[in-house]
């Protein structure tokens, strides 16, 4: 026998309860703990939990908890319950609202529980211990291996207990395996509808109240999906095309941006972007992210203009660096991202004059789709 409780504990509402932690969260719902039972007790009706009732109301009680090998003998206490109990998780005993807790080192198995009450109607009738106080009402908790089996009521001697008693036997009887499986799938289909509808509305959130076609709406994250939020018919159309029509378009986005800064006529960048156009590995120094970036602030034939931000927050941006990104970009190898990159670099690079930006790609997609070629 080891006893793993011993000493005063404190109650709440004349309730104490234990816990498997592999269990459903407990609420404390008293009508399900004993529904169906005989005892009023020692509510043991929900798996992994036990709803223990005390006579006092409020304050310290004496409690013990054993775990014995096999049933002890009995041990006197005047209103006595038995129940069977399930352990799965570590199991505890804890108090009303988890202010404490006592961890009952109950290997996983199948138990009988043995619950029994001693001077409960004093404990009742004073209702609250206030510190000082002497102790009134007792308890004692009994584990020990055996099979599952109804409870029972092993002695009735206190006024609070015969009431618990009857109090139980008048509520309906627990729901049948159909009834859990009916409000299982019913808190699945609530759980699905809500989740459902959060979804729909963070996308309208993300959308600015008005989903775009589906097509656009099931752009997977990424930069083509952000660009759409600013022309979601443009991107609607691009992804229509269909991926190779979306990559020609990204060179001829990264063209654009060259040509707005003025890049294009500088000759290693225009090396690359015929590499670009021919679809294959970009030269040197574009092999290099770091390099390139090097010889671009340095280079003195790099035209040196500035450009306002989209946003018009500031007009002293670099448009080299703008522009720079959009052949990394449309060397990409997926091609929705390689023109959603672009696309974001070109718009930066022609700053607030973003409207001739679009007219341009839109006729550039035009011309794609209607020839076929990239």
């Amino acid at each position: 026998m080891r006893t793993v409780v011993h000493g005063d504990v404190h109650v709440h509402y004349g309730q104490i309860y234990v816990h498997d932690d592999e269990a459903e969260p407990f609420e404390g719902d008293l009508a399900a703990c004993f529904a169906g039972q005989r005892n009023g007790l020692c509510g043991a009706a929900l798996p992994g939990h036990l709803f223990l009732i005390t006579g006092l109301h409020t304050g310290d009680v004496g409690f013990t908890a054993e775990v014995h090998s096999s049933e002890p003998p009995d041990s006197g206490a005047e209103d006595v319950v038995e129940a069977s109990f399930h352990a799965e998780g570590r199991t505890v005993l804890v108090t009303w609202g988890g202010s404490a807790w006592w961890d009952l080192e109950l290997p996983p198995g199948d138990y009988r529980v043995r619950y029994g009450g001693t001077a409960m109607d004093a404990g009742s009738k004073r209702d609250t211990r206030l510190d000082g106080e002497p102790r009134l009402d007792s308890y004692l908790l009994q584990f020990w291996p055996a099979p599952a089996a109804p409870d029972v009521v092993v002695r009735e001697s206190s006024a609070i207990a015969a009431y618990s008693h009857g109090f139980v036997r008048d509520l309906p009887p627990p729901p049948t395996e159909e009834e859990l499986a009916a409000r299982w799938a019913a808190r699945c289909r609530a759980e699905e509808e809500a989740s459902t509808k959060a979804r729909h509305e963070q996308l309208l959130r993300e959308w600015g109240g008005v989903l775009p076609a589906s097509p656009v709406l099931e752009l997977p994250p990424g930069s083509l999906r952000e660009f759409a939020k600013l022309d979601r018919d443009l991107v609607g159309a691009a992804v229509a095309a269909g991926p190779e029509r979306c990559r020609a378009l990204a060179r001829r986005v990264a063209h654009f941006a060259f040509e707005r800064a003025r890049l294009d006529g500088v000759g290693w960048i225009a090396d690359g972007l015929r590499a670009l156009d021919e679809g294959i590995p970009l030269p040197a120094p574009f092999d290099d992210w770091t390099a390139a970036w090097d010889r671009l602030l340095s280079d003195p034939e790099v035209p040196h203009t500035l450009v306002r931000t989209p946003d018009g927050r500031h007009d002293n941006a670099l448009q080299r660096a703008m522009a720079f990104p959009a052949i990394f970009a449309a060397a990409h190898e997926d091609a929705s991202e390689a023109l959603g990159q672009a696309l974001s670099a070109a718009d930066h690079t022609y700053g607030d004059d973003r409207p001739r930006f679009l007219v341009e790609v839109r006729a550039a997609l035009a011309e794609l789709s209607g020839s076929g070629s990239g």
